[in-house]
C-alpha cells in the first residue's frame, strides 16, 4: 500500500474533506429534494465534472509523451458556437453537434501538427491556445451571449437524481477505462509514449494513435465547454475554461501519470480531479480570498509530487524483514 502512487493523493483528498468538515459540520450531509440529490459532496462532483473530462483527455495525450494546452480555448469555442447557434436558431441539439464537430476538427489540427509535421506538442497546442480565444471572441462578436433553452440547460444544470454533468463525466471515464484496459488500445498508447520510434518499427501506427488521442482530448474539452456554458446559460469567450488546462494537467500529475509518457492511471486522474476541486471548495469554505486559490493549488501539488518522488519514497521506505534462510 505504501508503494502505491495513489496513496498520497488519496490521503490529500481525505485531509481536505476532513478540513471542510471541521469548518462546516454539515459538509457530508446529503438530502433529496424533488427527486434530486443535493449536498456539498455532490457540488464538488458537479463542479469538478468539466475538469475531470478534460483531465481524461489530457491523460491519454500525456501518455503518448504529449501535452494539450489548447483545451481551455477549445472549451470556450464550444460554448461560443453552441450559444450563438441557439440564440440565432433556437436549436440546441444542432448547436451542440456543430460545436463538437468543430472541436473534433481542432483536435485533428493539433494531431496533424504533432504527428505529421513533427512540431513539439507544447508549441503546437500553444498556437491553438492563443488563437482559440480569438476565434471564440469572433464567434460571439466580443459579447457575452446569453440563452434560455431547457434542453441546453440540462447539460450543466440538469438532474437525473444526480446532476447530469456528473453522469456524463463518469460515463466517459467508464468508457475510456473499458476501451483502453480491455482492449489493446491502452497498451499501444503506452508503447507510443515509451518509445515512438520503436513502436513504429514494431508495426504500431503511432501517427494514428497520436491523432486519435488529440481528437479525443478536444472532444472532452468540447463537452466540458458545453457544461460550463450550460451551467450559466451563457457563453463568455474570454473567461470560459480559463486556466482549466492547468487544473487538468495538475490532476493528471497528482494522479501519478508521468509527464515523460508511458504508463498512466485513469483512477489516479479521477482522484487528482477530485483533489483539485475539493481544494478550490476548501479555500472558499475556510474564508481564504479566492485570488489565492492558485497559490494553494501550487502548494498542494508540490507536496503531493514530492511525496510521490521515487527518491523520497526510497528514503522513507521501511525495509521488509527477510525470513531466515530466504
Amino acid at each position: 500500500m505504501t508503494r502505491s502512487r495513489l496513496l498520497w493523493p488519496l490521503l490529500a483528498l481525505v485531509a481536505l474533506l476532513l478540513l471542510n468538515l471541521v469548518f462546516t459540520p454539515s459538509f457530508f450531509a446529503l438530502r433529496i429534494q424533488d427527486g434530486h440529490l443535493f449536498g456539498s459532496l455532490v457540488d464538488i462532483l458537479r463542479n469538478g465534472a468539466p475538469t475531470l473530462l478534460i483531465a481524461l483527455g489530457m491523460t491519454l495525450v500525456i501518455a503518448t509523451r504529449g501535452i494539450d494546452l489548447s483545451v481551455g480555448a477549445v472549451a470556450a469555442i464550444a460554448g461560443a458556437v453552441t450559444c450563438t447557434h441557439i440564440a440565432t436558431t433556437g436549436d440546441a441539439i444542432g448547436g451542440m453537434a456543430l460545436a463538437l464537430g468543430l472541436c473534433a476538427v481542432l483536435g485533428l489540427w493539433n494531431g496533424f501538427l504533432v504527428s505529421v509535421i513533427g512540431i513539439q506538442p507544447i508549441i503546437a497546442t500553444l498556437v491553438l491556445m492563443t488563437a482559440g480565444r480569438g476565434m471564440a471572441m469572433l464567434v460571439t462578436e466580443g459579447q457575452i451571449v446569453t440563452v434560455n433553452n431547457d434542453v441546453f440547460a440540462k447539460v450543466g444544470a440538469g438532474f437525473l437524481v444526480l446532476p447530469i454533468a456528473i453522469l456524463i463525466s463518469l460515463a466517459v471515464l467508464a468508457g475510456v477505462a473499458l476501451l483502453t484496459r480491455r482492449t489493446a488500445l491502452g497498451m499501444l498508447i503506452e508503447a507510443v509514449g515509451v518509445n515512438p520510434e520503436a513502436s513504429r518499427l514494431a508495426g504500431v501506427r503511432s501517427r494514428t494513435i497520436i491523432w486519435t488521442v488529440y481528437v479525443f482530448s478536444a472532444l472532452c474539452a468540447g463537452v466540458a465547454g458545453l457544461m460550463i456554458a450550460s451551467n450559466v446559460n451563457a457563453a463568455d469567450a474570454n473567461n470560459a475554461g480559463l486556466w482549466i488546462e492547468m487544473d487538468a494537467i495538475l490532476a493528471v500529475v497528482i494522479g501519478g501519470t508521468s509527464l515523460a509518457g508511458g504508463r498512466y492511471s485513469l483512477t489516479g486522474t479521477l482522484i487528482g480531479a477530485l483533489v483539485i476541486q475539493t481544494l478550490t471548495t476548501t479555500v472558499y469554505t475556510i474564508g481564504v480570498p479566492p485570488e489565492t486559490t492558485l497559490v494553494f493549488k501550487a502548494a498542494v501539488v508540490i507536496v503531493v509530487c514530492l511525496l510521490q518522488a521515487p527518491r523520497l519514497t526510497r528514503t522513507f521506505r521501511v525495509p521488509v524483514p527477510q525470513k531466515a534462510g530466504a
